[in-house]
């Protein structure tokens, strides 16, 4: 029997999918995305290098809480990204309170641009400074079936 490259393919988001809600869990490095409560598609993450929840700016460390998508960028220095809003009302309070910023520009993204060969290595570790990252392909589906109000969940 030839060798074949089945076990690495991964289930593809169905072209006409539309998400109307996102929940990641970070410890399991894990993003589900949903369609009227049924789940669409689960991804494997990387998040950033900061371990806990993200407070202030140039912590490293991924949000947690509620948020809503905000923005697409077909532009960016990585391959396409969903904004997030963060930060939240309270991510904004808890900061102030410490006299520090909490930062901003949490995306969704896929790899830096000109690295896309690197592909699903980018999972052996943490890399981002709080952004979750895919592959670029993850985020090509993402980015075409996510509509800008979706709801996200970051969790511990």
């Amino acid at each position: 029997m030839p060798f074949t490259y089945h076990f690495y393919l991964e289930e593809k988001l169905p072209l006409k999918a539309k998400i109307d809600k996102i929940i990641i869990i970070k410890h399991e490095h894990k993003m589900y995305v949903y369609s009227k409560e049924e789940l669409l598609k689960t991804y494997k993450i990387s998040m950033g290098r900061g371990k806990g929840k993200k407070h202030f700016e140039g912590d490293k460390k991924t949000p947690e809480g509620k948020y809503f998508i905000d923005s697409k960028n077909p532009r960016s220095s990585f391959h396409l990204n969903l904004g997030i809003s963060y930060p939240n009302k309270d991510d904004i309070k808890y900061a102030k309170k410490s006299g520090k910023s909490p930062g901003g520009l949490i995306k969704i993204h896929g790899l830096k641009n000109g690295l896309g060969f690197i592909g699903k290595f980018h999972r052996l570790f943490d890399w981002t400074r709080g952004c979750i990252a895919v592959t670029n392909y993850e985020i090509e589906e993402l980015y075409r079936a996510t509509p800008i109000g979706t709801p996200i969940i970051i969790k511990k």
